[in-house]
Protein backbone atom coordinates (compact mmCIF):
# COMPACT_ATOMS: atom_id res chain seq x y z
CA UNK A 1 0.00 0.00 0.00
CA UNK A 2 3.05 2.33 0.32
CA UNK A 3 3.15 4.99 -2.53
CA UNK A 4 5.87 4.14 -5.13
CA UNK A 5 9.53 5.74 -4.53
CA UNK A 6 10.87 6.49 -7.75
CA UNK A 7 14.53 5.64 -6.77
CA UNK A 8 12.81 1.79 -6.45
CA UNK A 9 10.65 1.72 -9.09
CA UNK A 10 13.14 0.78 -11.85
CA UNK A 11 13.46 -2.79 -10.05
CA UNK A 12 10.05 -2.90 -9.09
CA UNK A 13 8.77 -2.50 -12.76
CA UNK A 14 11.83 -5.01 -13.78
CA UNK A 15 10.22 -7.81 -11.13
CA UNK A 16 6.76 -7.06 -12.72
CA UNK A 17 8.52 -7.56 -16.23
CA UNK A 18 9.90 -10.45 -15.79
CA UNK A 19 7.18 -12.21 -14.01
CA UNK A 20 4.86 -11.59 -16.37
CA UNK A 21 7.51 -13.24 -19.11
CA UNK A 22 7.80 -15.93 -17.41
CA UNK A 23 4.08 -16.40 -16.48
CA UNK A 24 3.45 -16.57 -20.25
CA UNK A 25 6.63 -18.73 -21.10
CA UNK A 26 5.86 -21.28 -18.91
CA UNK A 27 2.22 -21.28 -19.53
CA UNK A 28 2.64 -20.89 -23.57
CA UNK A 29 -0.72 -19.31 -23.77
CA UNK A 30 -1.14 -15.03 -24.32
CA UNK A 31 -1.79 -12.57 -21.36
CA UNK A 32 -4.83 -13.35 -19.77
CA UNK A 33 -5.20 -12.94 -16.16
CA UNK A 34 -1.88 -10.55 -15.75
CA UNK A 35 -3.90 -7.63 -16.68
CA UNK A 36 -4.67 -6.51 -12.88
CA UNK A 37 -0.90 -6.93 -12.23
CA UNK A 38 -0.19 -4.59 -15.39
CA UNK A 39 -2.28 -2.11 -14.07
CA UNK A 40 -1.23 -1.81 -10.58
CA UNK A 41 2.23 -1.36 -11.88
CA UNK A 42 1.02 1.51 -14.34
CA UNK A 43 -0.95 3.22 -11.72
CA UNK A 44 2.04 2.79 -9.76
CA UNK A 45 4.70 3.96 -11.66
CA UNK A 46 2.77 6.73 -13.30
CA UNK A 47 2.04 9.09 -11.16
CA UNK A 48 5.47 8.97 -10.04
CA UNK A 49 7.24 10.09 -13.37
CA UNK A 50 4.88 11.79 -14.65
CA UNK A 51 6.28 15.54 -15.40
CA UNK A 52 9.85 14.47 -14.68
CA UNK A 53 12.56 14.76 -16.99
CA UNK A 54 15.71 13.24 -16.04
CA UNK A 55 18.78 13.79 -18.31
CA UNK A 56 20.76 10.26 -18.71
CA UNK A 57 22.73 9.15 -21.80
CA UNK A 58 20.65 10.77 -24.27
CA UNK A 59 18.38 7.46 -24.48
CA UNK A 60 14.28 8.52 -24.92
CA UNK A 61 11.15 6.51 -24.85
CA UNK A 62 7.28 7.45 -24.74
CA UNK A 63 4.88 6.52 -22.16
CA UNK A 64 1.61 7.14 -22.37
CA UNK A 65 0.26 8.67 -18.83
CA UNK A 66 -3.49 8.45 -17.54
CA UNK A 67 -4.56 11.28 -19.12
CA UNK A 68 -3.19 10.86 -22.51
CA UNK A 69 -0.37 12.68 -23.30
CA UNK A 70 2.71 11.79 -23.18
CA UNK A 71 5.79 11.70 -20.91
CA UNK A 72 9.30 11.85 -22.71
CA UNK A 73 11.69 9.98 -19.96
CA UNK A 74 15.03 8.45 -20.18
CA UNK A 75 17.93 7.31 -18.23
CA UNK A 76 17.50 5.25 -15.11
CA UNK A 77 13.35 5.54 -16.21
CA UNK A 78 13.29 3.42 -19.18
CA UNK A 79 13.01 0.46 -16.63
CA UNK A 80 9.33 1.60 -17.31
CA UNK A 81 9.76 0.66 -20.90
CA UNK A 82 9.79 -3.40 -20.86
CA UNK A 83 6.90 -3.41 -18.17
CA UNK A 84 4.75 -0.38 -20.26
CA UNK A 85 5.04 -2.54 -23.55
CA UNK A 86 4.34 -5.66 -22.15
CA UNK A 87 0.97 -4.52 -21.08
CA UNK A 88 -0.14 -2.96 -24.42
CA UNK A 89 -1.48 -6.43 -26.15
CA UNK A 90 -3.88 -6.61 -23.54
CA UNK A 91 -5.06 -3.03 -23.07
CA UNK A 92 -5.41 -2.25 -27.15
CA UNK A 93 -8.83 -0.43 -26.89
CA UNK A 94 -10.58 -3.59 -28.46
CA UNK A 95 -8.88 -7.14 -28.65
CA UNK A 96 -9.45 -8.70 -31.76
CA UNK A 97 -10.51 -11.55 -30.16
CA UNK A 98 -13.61 -10.07 -28.53
CA UNK A 99 -14.94 -6.97 -31.07
CA UNK A 100 -16.28 -8.36 -34.61
CA UNK A 101 -19.50 -8.43 -33.43
CA UNK A 102 -20.39 -4.90 -34.53
CA UNK A 103 -18.94 -2.65 -37.67
CA UNK A 104 -18.50 0.28 -35.26
CA UNK A 105 -16.66 -2.05 -33.08
CA UNK A 106 -14.33 -3.12 -36.17
CA UNK A 107 -13.90 0.85 -36.52
CA UNK A 108 -12.68 1.37 -33.49
CA UNK A 109 -10.37 -1.78 -33.09
CA UNK A 110 -8.54 -0.69 -36.42
CA UNK A 111 -8.24 3.01 -35.32
CA UNK A 112 -6.71 1.31 -32.04
CA UNK A 113 -4.52 -1.17 -33.61
CA UNK A 114 -3.42 1.73 -35.89
CA UNK A 115 -2.31 3.93 -33.18
CA UNK A 116 -1.02 1.31 -31.23
CA UNK A 117 1.58 0.19 -34.47
CA UNK A 118 2.11 3.98 -34.57
CA UNK A 119 3.07 3.98 -30.65
CA UNK A 120 5.12 1.09 -31.54
CA UNK A 121 7.12 1.93 -34.19
CA UNK A 122 8.06 5.49 -32.54
CA UNK A 123 9.29 4.23 -29.60
CA UNK A 124 13.35 4.66 -28.98
CA UNK A 125 14.25 1.83 -26.66
CA UNK A 126 17.55 3.16 -24.80
CA UNK A 127 21.06 1.64 -24.89
CA UNK A 128 20.61 -1.61 -23.43
CA UNK A 129 23.78 -0.70 -21.26
CA UNK A 130 21.57 1.68 -18.77
CA UNK A 131 19.40 -1.21 -18.31
CA UNK A 132 18.96 -3.44 -15.44
CA UNK A 133 19.68 -7.08 -16.72
CA UNK A 134 16.79 -8.26 -18.88
CA UNK A 135 15.64 -11.59 -19.63
CA UNK A 136 13.97 -10.55 -22.88
CA UNK A 137 15.61 -7.21 -24.07
CA UNK A 138 13.43 -3.86 -24.91
CA UNK A 139 14.39 -3.65 -28.24
CA UNK A 140 13.66 -7.50 -28.74
CA UNK A 141 10.20 -7.27 -27.60
CA UNK A 142 9.42 -3.64 -29.25
CA UNK A 143 10.23 -5.82 -33.16
CA UNK A 144 7.89 -8.61 -31.51
CA UNK A 145 4.75 -6.29 -30.94
CA UNK A 146 5.74 -4.19 -33.90
CA UNK A 147 5.08 -7.61 -35.78
CA UNK A 148 2.17 -8.78 -33.25
CA UNK A 149 0.30 -5.21 -34.43
CA UNK A 150 0.15 -5.62 -37.69
CA UNK A 151 -0.55 -9.10 -38.18
CA UNK A 152 -3.68 -8.59 -36.12
CA UNK A 153 -4.35 -5.56 -38.04
CA UNK A 154 -3.80 -7.77 -41.25
CA UNK A 155 -6.21 -10.66 -39.84
CA UNK A 156 -8.97 -7.44 -38.83
CA UNK A 157 -8.84 -6.46 -42.84
CA UNK A 158 -8.56 -9.96 -44.29
CA UNK A 159 -11.98 -10.76 -41.82
CA UNK A 160 -13.54 -7.38 -43.13
CA UNK A 161 -12.85 -8.48 -47.28
CA UNK A 162 -10.35 -5.20 -46.89
CA UNK A 163 -8.18 -7.57 -49.00
CA UNK A 164 -5.51 -4.94 -50.03
CA UNK A 165 -5.15 -3.07 -46.47
CA UNK A 166 -5.04 -6.41 -45.43
CA UNK A 167 -2.05 -7.95 -47.93
CA UNK A 168 -0.01 -4.50 -46.74
CA UNK A 169 -0.25 -5.41 -43.15
CA UNK A 170 0.56 -8.75 -43.32
CA UNK A 171 3.54 -8.32 -46.02
CA UNK A 172 4.48 -6.05 -42.91
CA UNK A 173 4.00 -8.61 -40.32
CA UNK A 174 6.18 -11.08 -42.49
CA UNK A 175 9.01 -8.32 -42.50
CA UNK A 176 9.29 -8.43 -39.23
CA UNK A 177 11.05 -10.04 -36.26
CA UNK A 178 9.33 -13.19 -35.49
CA UNK A 179 9.92 -16.93 -35.05
CA UNK A 180 9.74 -19.48 -37.90
CA UNK A 181 6.17 -21.00 -36.62
CA UNK A 182 4.80 -17.05 -36.41
CA UNK A 183 6.18 -16.61 -39.90
CA UNK A 184 4.80 -19.36 -41.52
CA UNK A 185 1.62 -18.80 -40.32
CA UNK A 186 2.00 -15.02 -41.62
CA UNK A 187 2.63 -16.49 -45.13
CA UNK A 188 -0.17 -19.02 -44.86
CA UNK A 189 -2.54 -15.59 -44.51
CA UNK A 190 -1.10 -13.73 -46.72
CA UNK A 191 -1.75 -17.04 -49.39
CA UNK A 192 -5.23 -16.90 -48.01
CA UNK A 193 -5.24 -13.42 -48.59
CA UNK A 194 -4.09 -13.53 -52.52
CA UNK A 195 -6.40 -16.38 -52.96
CA UNK A 196 -9.16 -14.25 -52.02
CA UNK A 197 -8.02 -11.35 -54.04
CA UNK A 198 -8.44 -13.82 -57.26
CA UNK A 199 -4.85 -14.36 -57.63
CA UNK A 200 -3.98 -18.02 -57.24
CA UNK A 201 -0.36 -18.24 -58.42
CA UNK A 202 0.58 -15.41 -55.85
CA UNK A 203 -1.48 -17.55 -53.36
CA UNK A 204 0.59 -20.60 -53.80
CA UNK A 205 4.02 -18.68 -54.01
CA UNK A 206 2.97 -17.51 -50.47
CA UNK A 207 1.65 -21.36 -49.53
CA UNK A 208 5.11 -22.58 -50.25
CA UNK A 209 7.20 -19.93 -48.63
CA UNK A 210 5.40 -21.10 -45.48
CA UNK A 211 6.19 -24.60 -46.05
CA UNK A 212 9.71 -23.72 -46.93
CA UNK A 213 10.11 -21.64 -43.53
CA UNK A 214 8.31 -24.32 -41.08
CA UNK A 215 7.63 -27.54 -43.01
CA UNK A 216 5.43 -28.08 -40.23
CA UNK A 217 3.15 -25.48 -41.31
CA UNK A 218 0.29 -28.81 -42.72
CA UNK A 219 -2.35 -25.63 -42.76
CA UNK A 220 -0.60 -24.18 -45.90
CA UNK A 221 -0.15 -27.49 -47.53
CA UNK A 222 -3.81 -27.35 -47.29
CA UNK A 223 -4.78 -24.15 -48.65
CA UNK A 224 -2.72 -25.09 -51.09
CA UNK A 225 -4.57 -28.20 -51.97
CA UNK A 226 -7.57 -26.07 -51.99
CA UNK A 227 -5.72 -23.55 -54.51
CA UNK A 228 -4.99 -26.47 -56.99
CA UNK A 229 -8.45 -27.64 -57.02
CA UNK A 230 -9.40 -24.24 -58.17
CA UNK A 231 -6.68 -24.00 -60.88
CA UNK A 232 -8.56 -27.75 -61.93
CA UNK A 233 -4.80 -29.33 -61.43
CA UNK A 234 -6.09 -32.53 -59.88
CA UNK A 235 -2.73 -34.12 -60.21
CA UNK A 236 -0.71 -31.79 -58.14
CA UNK A 237 -3.73 -31.68 -55.98
CA UNK A 238 -3.65 -34.81 -55.33
CA UNK A 239 -0.28 -34.93 -53.97
CA UNK A 240 -0.55 -32.05 -51.86
CA UNK A 241 -3.15 -34.36 -50.76
CA UNK A 242 -1.38 -37.34 -50.19
CA UNK A 243 1.36 -35.50 -48.75
CA UNK A 244 -1.01 -34.23 -46.02
CA UNK A 245 -2.10 -37.39 -44.96
CA UNK A 246 1.40 -38.71 -44.87
CA UNK A 247 2.51 -36.01 -42.64
CA UNK A 248 -0.80 -36.02 -40.13
CA UNK A 249 -0.49 -40.03 -39.78
CA UNK A 250 3.37 -39.31 -38.82
CA UNK A 251 4.01 -38.80 -34.88
CA UNK A 252 4.46 -34.70 -35.17
CA UNK A 253 8.70 -33.75 -34.29
CA UNK A 254 9.44 -31.31 -31.50
CA UNK A 255 8.69 -28.06 -32.43
CA UNK A 256 12.09 -26.54 -32.94
CA UNK A 257 10.60 -23.32 -34.93
CA UNK A 258 9.30 -21.33 -32.59
CA UNK A 259 12.37 -19.67 -30.74
CA UNK A 260 11.80 -20.73 -26.73
CA UNK A 261 14.47 -18.67 -25.95
CA UNK A 262 11.80 -15.82 -26.43
CA UNK A 263 9.52 -16.22 -23.61
CA UNK A 264 7.19 -13.52 -25.47
CA UNK A 265 6.66 -14.62 -28.61
CA UNK A 266 3.93 -13.38 -31.68
CA UNK A 267 2.09 -16.31 -31.75
CA UNK A 268 1.10 -16.31 -27.86
CA UNK A 269 -0.42 -12.71 -28.25
CA UNK A 270 -2.49 -13.47 -31.32
CA UNK A 271 -5.89 -15.47 -30.79
CA UNK A 272 -8.04 -14.44 -33.05
CA UNK A 273 -11.32 -16.29 -34.83
CA UNK A 274 -10.04 -16.20 -38.08
CA UNK A 275 -6.82 -16.99 -37.46
CA UNK A 276 -8.20 -20.20 -35.71
CA UNK A 277 -10.21 -20.75 -39.10
CA UNK A 278 -7.31 -20.48 -41.63
CA UNK A 279 -5.07 -22.28 -39.52
CA UNK A 280 -7.69 -25.07 -38.34
CA UNK A 281 -6.00 -28.83 -38.54
CA UNK A 282 -7.08 -31.37 -40.08
CA UNK A 283 -7.91 -34.58 -39.23
CA UNK A 284 -6.33 -37.73 -41.09
CA UNK A 285 -9.59 -39.29 -42.12
CA UNK A 286 -10.75 -35.85 -43.35
CA UNK A 287 -7.92 -35.46 -45.66
CA UNK A 288 -8.81 -39.25 -46.85
CA UNK A 289 -11.94 -38.28 -47.82
CA UNK A 290 -10.92 -35.11 -50.01
CA UNK A 291 -8.75 -37.62 -51.90
CA UNK A 292 -11.47 -40.49 -51.85
CA UNK A 293 -13.98 -37.99 -53.35
CA UNK A 294 -11.17 -35.85 -55.74
CA UNK A 295 -10.58 -39.05 -57.26
CA UNK A 296 -14.29 -40.29 -57.46
CA UNK A 297 -15.55 -36.63 -59.35
CA UNK A 298 -12.49 -36.78 -61.34
CA UNK A 299 -13.54 -40.58 -62.79
CA UNK A 300 -10.30 -42.26 -61.32
CA UNK A 301 -12.49 -45.05 -59.71
CA UNK A 302 -10.12 -47.46 -58.87
CA UNK A 303 -8.35 -44.93 -56.91
CA UNK A 304 -11.25 -43.64 -55.35
CA UNK A 305 -12.07 -47.19 -53.77
CA UNK A 306 -9.05 -47.81 -52.32
CA UNK A 307 -9.21 -44.17 -50.80
CA UNK A 308 -13.04 -44.89 -49.91
CA UNK A 309 -12.36 -48.54 -48.14
CA UNK A 310 -9.49 -47.02 -45.95
CA UNK A 311 -11.53 -44.09 -45.06
CA UNK A 312 -14.07 -46.74 -43.31
CA UNK A 313 -10.81 -48.68 -41.84
CA UNK A 314 -10.13 -45.62 -40.16
CA UNK A 315 -13.82 -44.83 -39.05
CA UNK A 316 -14.24 -48.04 -37.08
CA UNK A 317 -11.26 -46.97 -35.20
CA UNK A 318 -13.53 -44.29 -33.57
CA UNK A 319 -15.71 -41.25 -34.51
CA UNK A 320 -14.82 -38.97 -31.89
CA UNK A 321 -11.07 -39.51 -32.72
CA UNK A 322 -11.26 -38.74 -36.22
CA UNK A 323 -14.26 -36.24 -36.86
CA UNK A 324 -13.96 -33.02 -35.68
CA UNK A 325 -17.52 -32.29 -33.20
CA UNK A 326 -17.66 -28.87 -33.82
CA UNK A 327 -19.40 -28.62 -37.45
CA UNK A 328 -16.30 -27.90 -39.42
CA UNK A 329 -15.68 -30.96 -40.57
CA UNK A 330 -14.47 -31.47 -44.27
CA UNK A 331 -16.45 -35.24 -43.86
CA UNK A 332 -20.16 -35.55 -45.11
CA UNK A 333 -22.40 -37.62 -43.20
CA UNK A 334 -21.35 -41.22 -42.42
CA UNK A 335 -23.88 -42.74 -44.36
CA UNK A 336 -23.32 -40.75 -47.61
CA UNK A 337 -19.85 -41.76 -46.74
CA UNK A 338 -20.88 -45.36 -47.28
CA UNK A 339 -23.32 -44.15 -50.15
CA UNK A 340 -20.19 -42.36 -52.19
CA UNK A 341 -18.05 -45.73 -51.46
CA UNK A 342 -20.97 -48.25 -52.74
CA UNK A 343 -21.09 -45.73 -55.89
CA UNK A 344 -17.24 -45.83 -56.03
CA UNK A 345 -17.63 -49.92 -56.12
CA UNK A 346 -20.65 -49.68 -58.63
CA UNK A 347 -18.68 -47.69 -61.42
CA UNK A 348 -15.94 -50.50 -60.73
CA UNK A 349 -17.45 -53.51 -61.91
CA UNK A 350 -17.59 -54.17 -57.99
CA UNK A 351 -21.42 -54.36 -57.75
CA UNK A 352 -21.91 -57.21 -55.11
CA UNK A 353 -19.77 -55.36 -52.66
CA UNK A 354 -22.13 -52.38 -53.31
CA UNK A 355 -25.00 -54.31 -52.51
CA UNK A 356 -23.14 -55.06 -49.24
CA UNK A 357 -22.11 -51.54 -48.84
CA UNK A 358 -25.64 -50.39 -48.89
CA UNK A 359 -26.91 -52.91 -47.16
CA UNK A 360 -25.37 -51.73 -43.70
CA UNK A 361 -26.62 -47.99 -44.45
CA UNK A 362 -30.31 -49.38 -44.51
CA UNK A 363 -29.84 -51.11 -41.54
CA UNK A 364 -28.89 -48.59 -39.45
CA UNK A 365 -31.16 -46.40 -40.76
CA UNK A 366 -34.64 -48.24 -40.38
CA UNK A 367 -35.33 -47.68 -36.69
CA UNK A 368 -34.32 -43.71 -37.50
CA UNK A 369 -37.34 -43.29 -40.30
CA UNK A 370 -41.33 -42.57 -38.74
CA UNK A 371 -43.83 -44.73 -40.78
CA UNK A 372 -44.93 -41.43 -42.21
CA UNK A 373 -43.42 -37.29 -43.02
CA UNK A 374 -46.01 -34.70 -43.45
CA UNK A 375 -43.68 -31.65 -44.69
CA UNK A 376 -45.90 -28.63 -44.91
CA UNK A 377 -44.88 -26.01 -47.48
CA UNK A 378 -44.05 -22.99 -45.21
CA UNK A 379 -41.77 -25.14 -43.75
CA UNK A 380 -39.93 -25.96 -46.90
CA UNK A 381 -39.87 -22.46 -47.88
CA UNK A 382 -38.49 -20.98 -44.31
CA UNK A 383 -35.78 -22.73 -41.56
CA UNK A 384 -36.66 -20.11 -39.15
CA UNK A 385 -40.06 -20.56 -37.93
CA UNK A 386 -42.19 -17.47 -37.59
CA UNK A 387 -43.26 -16.04 -34.68
CA UNK A 388 -46.17 -17.68 -33.32
CA UNK A 389 -45.48 -21.39 -35.44
CA UNK A 390 -45.62 -22.87 -32.00
CA UNK A 391 -44.66 -26.71 -31.91
CA UNK A 392 -44.53 -26.93 -35.90
CA UNK A 393 -41.80 -24.43 -36.00
CA UNK A 394 -39.39 -26.66 -32.76
CA UNK A 395 -40.23 -29.76 -35.00
CA UNK A 396 -39.06 -28.86 -38.08
CA UNK A 397 -35.18 -29.86 -37.17
CA UNK A 398 -36.24 -33.64 -36.21
CA UNK A 399 -38.20 -33.70 -39.34
CA UNK A 400 -35.39 -32.38 -41.67
CA UNK A 401 -33.14 -35.65 -39.64
CA UNK A 402 -35.92 -37.71 -40.60
CA UNK A 403 -35.84 -36.85 -44.13
CA UNK A 404 -32.11 -36.92 -44.14
CA UNK A 405 -32.60 -40.51 -43.04
CA UNK A 406 -35.21 -41.45 -45.68
CA UNK A 407 -33.17 -39.92 -48.53
CA UNK A 408 -29.94 -42.16 -47.46
CA UNK A 409 -32.67 -45.49 -46.98
CA UNK A 410 -34.16 -44.88 -50.21
CA UNK A 411 -30.72 -44.08 -51.55
CA UNK A 412 -29.17 -47.16 -50.50
CA UNK A 413 -32.28 -49.60 -51.93
CA UNK A 414 -31.76 -47.41 -55.31
CA UNK A 415 -28.17 -48.15 -55.33
CA UNK A 416 -28.77 -52.10 -54.83
CA UNK A 417 -31.47 -51.91 -57.47
CA UNK A 418 -29.30 -50.48 -60.07
CA UNK A 419 -26.23 -52.76 -58.98
CA UNK A 420 -28.84 -55.80 -59.23
CA UNK A 421 -29.44 -54.89 -62.89
CA UNK A 422 -25.72 -54.55 -63.69
CA UNK A 423 -25.57 -57.85 -62.81
CA UNK A 424 -28.38 -59.03 -65.22
CA UNK A 425 -30.59 -59.78 -61.97
CA UNK A 426 -33.59 -57.48 -63.95
CA UNK A 427 -36.49 -59.11 -61.95
CA UNK A 428 -34.40 -58.58 -58.59
CA UNK A 429 -33.87 -55.28 -59.37
CA UNK A 430 -37.42 -54.22 -59.81
CA UNK A 431 -38.92 -56.34 -56.97
CA UNK A 432 -36.24 -55.72 -54.40
CA UNK A 433 -34.41 -52.70 -54.95
CA UNK A 434 -36.29 -50.45 -56.66
CA UNK A 435 -39.60 -51.16 -55.42
CA UNK A 436 -38.33 -50.74 -52.00
CA UNK A 437 -36.89 -47.50 -52.86
CA UNK A 438 -39.88 -46.41 -54.36
CA UNK A 439 -41.76 -47.43 -50.99
CA UNK A 440 -39.78 -45.23 -48.84
CA UNK A 441 -40.77 -42.19 -51.14
CA UNK A 442 -44.21 -42.95 -50.37
CA UNK A 443 -43.95 -42.25 -46.57
CA UNK A 444 -43.27 -38.00 -47.32
CA UNK A 445 -45.89 -36.00 -48.03
CA UNK A 446 -46.25 -32.84 -49.61
CA UNK A 447 -49.32 -30.31 -49.03
CA UNK A 448 -50.02 -26.93 -49.06
CA UNK A 449 -51.29 -24.74 -51.89
CA UNK A 450 -48.71 -24.46 -54.91
CA UNK A 451 -46.99 -27.70 -53.73
CA UNK A 452 -44.93 -28.94 -57.33
CA UNK A 453 -41.93 -30.13 -58.89
CA UNK A 454 -40.67 -26.40 -59.61
CA UNK A 455 -41.99 -25.08 -55.67
CA UNK A 456 -38.39 -24.10 -53.92
CA UNK A 457 -38.22 -27.10 -52.04
CA UNK A 458 -35.48 -28.16 -49.03
CA UNK A 459 -33.01 -29.60 -49.95
CA UNK A 460 -34.32 -32.36 -48.51
CA UNK A 461 -37.00 -33.22 -49.96
CA UNK A 462 -35.38 -32.21 -53.44
CA UNK A 463 -32.80 -35.08 -53.03
CA UNK A 464 -35.97 -37.34 -52.14
CA UNK A 465 -37.29 -36.21 -55.30
CA UNK A 466 -33.62 -36.79 -57.20
CA UNK A 467 -34.06 -40.32 -56.03
CA UNK A 468 -37.65 -40.62 -56.97
CA UNK A 469 -36.42 -39.36 -60.67
CA UNK A 470 -33.41 -42.02 -61.25
CA UNK A 471 -35.63 -44.79 -59.18
CA UNK A 472 -38.39 -44.76 -61.93
CA UNK A 473 -35.99 -44.39 -64.57
CA UNK A 474 -34.30 -47.13 -63.47
CA UNK A 475 -37.38 -49.27 -62.91
CA UNK A 476 -38.61 -48.31 -66.49
CA UNK A 477 -35.22 -49.40 -67.55
CA UNK A 478 -35.65 -52.67 -66.04
CA UNK A 479 -39.24 -53.33 -67.31
CA UNK A 480 -38.47 -52.73 -70.77
CA UNK A 481 -35.24 -55.29 -70.49
CA UNK A 482 -38.37 -57.26 -69.14
CA UNK A 483 -40.44 -56.80 -72.64
CA UNK A 484 -43.12 -54.96 -69.95
CA UNK A 485 -43.44 -52.12 -72.20
CA UNK A 486 -46.87 -50.79 -70.52
CA UNK A 487 -45.37 -50.61 -66.55
CA UNK A 488 -42.28 -48.64 -68.52
CA UNK A 489 -44.55 -46.01 -70.19
CA UNK A 490 -46.03 -45.68 -66.51
CA UNK A 491 -42.50 -44.98 -65.03
CA UNK A 492 -41.31 -42.57 -67.79
CA UNK A 493 -44.61 -40.62 -67.91
CA UNK A 494 -44.55 -40.34 -63.87
CA UNK A 495 -40.40 -39.73 -64.31
CA UNK A 496 -41.42 -36.70 -66.01
CA UNK A 497 -43.69 -35.27 -63.34
CA UNK A 498 -40.84 -35.39 -61.32
CA UNK A 499 -38.29 -33.80 -63.54
CA UNK A 500 -40.21 -32.14 -66.39
CA UNK A 501 -38.39 -31.96 -69.78
CA UNK A 502 -35.83 -34.34 -68.32
CA UNK A 503 -33.77 -35.70 -71.45
CA UNK A 504 -33.47 -39.44 -70.19
CA UNK A 505 -36.92 -39.81 -69.01
CA UNK A 506 -38.43 -38.12 -72.19
CA UNK A 507 -36.28 -40.13 -74.50
CA UNK A 508 -36.80 -43.63 -73.03
CA UNK A 509 -40.88 -42.03 -73.31
CA UNK A 510 -40.38 -42.12 -77.11
CA UNK A 511 -39.00 -45.23 -77.89
CA UNK A 512 -41.47 -47.29 -75.43
CA UNK A 513 -44.55 -45.08 -77.16
CA UNK A 514 -42.20 -46.50 -80.68
CA UNK A 515 -42.30 -50.09 -79.29
CA UNK A 516 -45.47 -50.11 -78.13
CA UNK A 517 -46.82 -49.11 -81.99
CA UNK A 518 -47.69 -45.51 -80.69
CA UNK A 519 -45.54 -44.13 -83.35
CA UNK A 520 -47.39 -40.86 -84.00
CA UNK A 521 -47.50 -40.29 -80.17
CA UNK A 522 -43.86 -40.98 -80.34
CA UNK A 523 -42.88 -38.44 -82.95
CA UNK A 524 -44.95 -35.79 -81.60
CA UNK A 525 -43.16 -36.32 -78.15
CA UNK A 526 -40.01 -36.02 -79.84
CA UNK A 527 -40.97 -33.21 -81.35
CA UNK A 528 -41.97 -31.51 -78.22
CA UNK A 529 -39.17 -32.22 -76.43
CA UNK A 530 -36.75 -31.34 -79.31
CA UNK A 531 -37.73 -28.09 -79.58
CA UNK A 532 -38.00 -27.23 -75.91
CA UNK A 533 -35.59 -24.36 -75.41
CA UNK A 534 -32.73 -24.88 -73.46
CA UNK A 535 -32.59 -24.63 -69.88
CA UNK A 536 -35.78 -26.68 -69.45
CA UNK A 537 -34.14 -30.05 -69.97
CA UNK A 538 -34.90 -30.83 -66.12
CA UNK A 539 -31.69 -30.68 -65.17
CA UNK A 540 -31.56 -26.75 -63.96
CA UNK A 541 -31.40 -26.78 -59.54
CA UNK A 542 -29.45 -28.25 -57.38
CA UNK A 543 -26.76 -30.48 -58.29
CA UNK A 544 -26.83 -33.98 -57.74
CA UNK A 545 -25.39 -35.17 -54.51
CA UNK A 546 -22.11 -37.47 -55.59
CA UNK A 547 -23.49 -40.55 -53.80
CA UNK A 548 -26.10 -40.19 -57.32
CA UNK A 549 -23.81 -38.98 -59.84
CA UNK A 550 -22.80 -42.88 -60.71
CA UNK A 551 -26.69 -43.86 -60.84
CA UNK A 552 -27.46 -40.85 -62.79
CA UNK A 553 -24.65 -41.60 -65.49
CA UNK A 554 -26.51 -45.26 -65.47
CA UNK A 555 -29.45 -43.57 -66.51
CA UNK A 556 -28.12 -41.64 -69.75
CA UNK A 557 -30.35 -43.06 -72.99
CA UNK A 558 -27.65 -44.41 -74.80
CA UNK A 559 -29.61 -44.34 -78.05
CA UNK A 560 -30.35 -40.85 -78.68
CA UNK A 561 -29.09 -40.41 -82.21
CA UNK A 562 -30.46 -43.59 -83.58
CA UNK A 563 -33.96 -42.61 -82.06
CA UNK A 564 -33.67 -39.27 -83.56
CA UNK A 565 -32.85 -40.62 -86.84
CA UNK A 566 -35.96 -43.38 -87.24
CA UNK A 567 -37.80 -40.63 -86.22
CA UNK A 568 -36.63 -38.11 -88.46
CA UNK A 569 -37.70 -41.13 -91.19
CA UNK A 570 -40.93 -41.57 -90.07
CA UNK A 571 -41.69 -37.57 -90.51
Amino acid sequence: GLPAALPALPLELTVLYHSLLFSVGASDSAIKGEAEGIRQGLLRGIPAVRGVQLNGRGGRTLLPSTEGSVERLGGSSLFLCPGIIVCLPSSIPCSLSSVYSQDLGKAQCSQGENELLSLLQTWRVPAEEASLPLVQSAEDLKQILCTTAAFLQGLQELEAENFPTALSFLQQAAGGFCSKKALAQIYTCLGCCAQRMGKPQTALQHLKRALQVDFQCLPALSHAAAVYHELGEIDVELQALALLYEALEKKPLAAASSSPHFLMRTELLVHTPVLASLLHPHQPSEVKYLLAQRCLQDGRVADAVEHYLDLLTLLQEGLQQQVPLDGSSALPRIPEVFLEAASALEQAGRHQDAITMCEEVISRTTDLIPRMLVVEEELEQSECPSPGAGLAGGLLPQKKESLRCLAWRAAGYLHQGWASAMLGESKEAVSAGLARCLSDLLRVQLYGPGVGPTENLLPEVDVLQKIRLLCLIGRGMQFLELGKHKEALLDFQHSLQVSPGNPAAASYLVQTLWKLNRKQEAAACWQKFSQSPPGEDGQQGRPFPLYLVSCLQQAVFPHGESLASTIRDYL
